[in-house]
């Protein structure tokens, strides 16, 4: 077994313990912790793909803005036992049938994939690095890339001109 395996069981049982904790915790800001680990483990799956650019743009997008953000909310909102609602075993096992039936689809949907059974080469090739997206990027999209810049631009200095205070 070679050392590309041994990182992608190792993350694919992290990712999985991860995400089991997510859902079965108490807490909700452990449950936030949790899902932060998943999007390392995450993102250690795309570098072993050879996709940094992916990798980074997920560890600084979902586990650095938006859990920042989720943390925030829930300190913020306060939650606690009392502010639960109430289980019902009905709308729990609705919950468990429709899981179920979403798990029967994407296995259906995996295996009918005729992309599914080809493989992968692991850390080989020039797939997915950041200089082939810069290429297309500048190259083949160069002038959306730039209307999208001017829009983006646009967009900030008209939120700096609403939230002025005017005097």
């Amino acid at each position: 077994m070679s050392i590309t395996e041994l990182l992608f069981w190792g993350l694919s049982v992290l990712a999985l313990f991860s995400a089991i904790m997510v859902v079965t915790s108490k807490s909700p800001v452990h449950s936030i912790l949790f899902l932060i680990v998943v999007f390392f483990a995450i993102s250690g799956h795309y570098i072993l793909m050879n996709a940094q650019f992916l990798a980074i743009v997920n560890i600084i997008v979902y586990a650095g803005a938006i859990m920042v953000l989720f943390l925030f909310v829930v300190m913020l909102m306060n939650l606690n036992a009392e502010s639960e609602p109430k289980k019902n075993r009905l709308i729990q096992f609705a919950g468990l049938i429709s899981g179920g039936c979403l798990f029967l689809v994407f296995i259906s949907a995996i295996t009918k994939s005729a992309s599914a059974n080809n493989l992968l080469q692991m850390g080989g090739g020039n797939f997915g690095l950041i200089k082939n997206l810069g290429m297309s990027l500048f190259k083949d999209y160069l002038i959306p890339f730039e209307i999208s810049s001017v829009l983006f631009l646009s967009a900030m200095i008209g939120a700096v001109v609403i939230g002025k205070k005017e005097s």
